[in-house]
């Protein structure tokens, strides 16, 4: 057989490439080299599609505002358009964006990026790569999201933390797809579909000067808008049976009940934090309940007043988020014997995070909630 039939017979059985020989070992290790980076790719494709189908059932709901984000999320989601998603923190921004890129049929993957959590040079080399010595620690080319996404989805979260000079260079992605690597020269073309979402007023920030108009123009081709939890309390018995069915499943935890009192208590609360507060709730309540039900003893709410006084029943104790954060930290720690692992698990945070919250608040083993 002619090194052309074994080289088209080896590619069409899945080989990644075909060298002839003599073997160059300049060209082997560049295969070699290439052939990797495409397996690391496979393989991120294949987490964040599993991720994706998780996530895609995590819209929960049968209320006319949550139906409105169903069906626009339907309408949109093949189309190339920008997104911008709005809501308070906790009503579920990512799982959205996340479901438009699922049912978007798009070749590519969904990458996220937190504009909020990484400082302005760390945020723009992520964002755009960087090329080798372009500065102290660039030790070799990196390529950023917008590479890596490609003909697929990027989504940004908490846009408006974004800083000014960042946002130029994000309105030149959108307007003509182009952008170079920090320290480069070179122009790059990125195809991905650019989902945003933010907590923030964008248009408040604009007034003060904080926040590109002509970017939050580009952005906001298609709005999709998330109520809070407040407003949704129709969908509440829902959403506590599919998160007590995660938390029982990620937590070994079987919950099967919430008593009467217990779900009066979750009925009545506000909820700012949303979903993610009312998940954090029905967790500590799981992994503390003595048998398969949910108790009132076990909500801690941040209008619970204290055991240890007597008040009128008509007043409210209003306390802090902050509050709330350390006495919830606070009883996984205790509940867990301070096994920060276990912590980390349950709380669904990073052990930096939750040495930071441990530092922050002075936690020790005698801290009480």
């Amino acid at each position: 057989m002619s090194d052309n039939n074994l080289a088209i017979e080896a590619m069409r059985r899945g080989a990644f490439d075909f060298i002839r020989k003599p073997i160059e070992k300049v060209e082997l290790d560049t295969t070699l080299e290439n052939a990797l980076r495409q397996y690391r790719l496979s393989r991120q494709v294949a987490i964040v599609s599993e991720e994706l189908h998780a996530d895609i059932d995590q819209i929960v709901g049968k209320s006319p505002a949550i139906l409105d984000v169903c069906k626009t999320i339907g309408a949109v989601a093949s189309r190339q358009a920008p997104v911008l998603i709005t809501g308070e923190s906790g009503t579920g921004k990512e799982i959205v964006a996340k479901a438009i890129h699922y049912h978007s049929g798009r070749p590519g993957i969904f990458l996220a990026v937190n504009c909020s959590a990484l400082a302005e040079g760390v945020l723009e080399s992520e964002l755009f790569g960087h090329e080798k010595g372009s500065f102290t620690g660039a030790t070799a080319r990196k390529e950023g999201r917008f590479e890596l996404a490609a003909d697929g989805t990027l989504f940004l979260d908490e846009l408006g933390e974004m800083p000014l000079a960042l946002q130029a260079k994000l309105l030149r992605v959108l307007q003509d797809g182009t952008f170079e690597r920090v320290g480069g020269t070179q122009t790059l073309h990125s195809g991905a579909r650019i989902i945003a979402a933010t907590n923030r007023d964008l248009e408040a920030l604009i007034r003060e000067g904080s926040f590109r108009e002509d970017l939050f123009y580009r952005l906001n081709v298609v709005h999709i808008h998330l109520p809070p939890l407040r407003e949704r309390k129709e969908d509440m018995p829902l959403l506590i049976e599919h998160l007590l069915a995660r938390i029982n499943a990620r937590q070994h935890t079987r919950i099967r009940h919430i008593a009467e009192p217990a779900l009066r208590k979750l009925r009545d609360y506000d909820w700012p934090g949303n979903i993610r507060e009312l998940e954090n709730i029905l967790t500590r309540a799981a992994v503390l309940a003595r048998g398969d039900t949910i108790t009132p003893e076990l909500i801690l709410l941040a209008e619970a007043p204290p055991a240890d006084k007597e008040e009128d029943p008509g007043q409210v104790r209003l306390v802090s988020l902050e509050t709330v954060e350390r006495e919830h930290v606070t009883s996984v720690l205790h509940h867990v014997r301070w096994h920060r692992g276990k912590a980390c698990e349950i709380l669904g945070i990073s052990r930096p995070a939750l040495d930071r919250t441990i530092k922050k608040y002075g936690l020790d083993r005698t801290s009480r909630p």
